[in-house]
């Protein structure tokens, strides 16, 4: 009865089955795994930057490049800060406030220079009032301690590329602070956990990638079409497999599968009596070798 397993057709079908159905599964735990080393990457990430608030501060060559381990850490630097390159950084929200961040450049005594975002201010960037709220920089020698942070991309949160007016900076990276001023630039940055006047002080943020961003969810989708596709392919089978066995018992049986029936041929033309084609009727005298007499003209002899 299951004979038809064994033909070519079904030796197709068996192999897709076999072969499709564990790596759906392979790529669903994939997914899954991949999701999960998101989720504990967000909490050693939390973890560290409790820690990193009651750490002692490191010099900032120990802790460069930037990495997610050393991502938000407190890091110490020594210079001047430069007051002729303060930046101003638009469109930063705090706390769903609108705002900017305070940037200013740090002459380090090894020559490079450190963007330090001092603290953030409510209002706008553009608007004169507002940037003449920025409290100056400290003058002289300073000594400045902060968390430690990765310089930003086009594609991180909050960041606004090109179409900016000069004294503003729309990305923090070293690749866009490179054009600004005539000296080198860290690839790096940090925040002052404490800020002068009427700023606030801005939280550092988490290493990219460490978050439970929309990618993390993305994961956690992509898990469950994986193990659908799993479903969808043994259900198939199963319906295939049905199908073929309950046409064999019906073999068996002499039951033949329904055939369409034949349509019936259309009859011939039948036209009106009178019309070419037809038939004229015959009378009640004709035989079946008469054939029908002209009749003479009335009056005729």
């Amino acid at each position: 009865m299951y004979r038809f397993l064994l033909t070519s057709r079904w030796w197709g079908i068996n192999a897709f089955a076999v072969l499709s159905i564990p790596f759906c599964l392979l790529m669903g735990s994939w997914q899954l795994g991949r999701f999960e080393t998101r989720v504990d990457s967000h909490r050693a990430a939390q973890t560290q930057a409790d820690d990193a608030r009651t750490a002692t501060a490191e010099p900032l060559a120990e802790l460069l490049p930037v990495s997610t381990e050393t991502s938000g850490r407190r890091a110490v630097a020594v210079g001047r800060y430069d007051t002729e390159h303060q930046l101003l950084v638009p469109d930063r929200d705090l706390d769903e406030r609108k705002g900017f961040y305070v940037l200013t450049l740090l002459r380090t005594d090894g020559g490079k220079a450190l963007p330090v975002v001092r603290g953030w201010l409510p209002g706008d960037a553009d608007s004169r009032s507002d940037a003449a709220a920025v409290p100056a920089p400290p003058a002289g020698h300073v000594t400045v301690t902060g968390a430690l942070q990765s310089s930003e991309s086009p594609g991180s949160r909050g960041v606004r590329a090109g179409g900016l007016p000069k004294g503003q900076l729309g990305i923090i990276s070293a690749a866009t602070l490179v054009n600004l001023v005539p000296y080198e630039v860290y690839d790096a940055w940090i925040t002052a956990p404490e800020a002068q006047g009427a700023m606030t002080p801005v939280p550092p943020a988490a290493a990219p990638g460490s978050g439970l961003d929309l990618k993390a969810f993305q994961n956690l989708g992509y898990t469950g079409e994986w193990f659908v596709f799993a479903g969808f392919v043994v259900f198939m089978w199963f319906r295939l497999f049905r199908r073929e066995a309950e046409a064999a018992r019906d073999l068996a049986l002499g039951i033949a599968p329904d055939e369409p029936a034949e349509p019936a041929e259309p009859a011939g033309p039948a036209g009106p009596a009178g019309t070419e084609g037809s038939t004229p009727p015959s009378g009640p005298d004709d035989g079946p070798g008469d054939a029908p007499q002209k009749r003479s003209p009335a009056g005729a002899a």
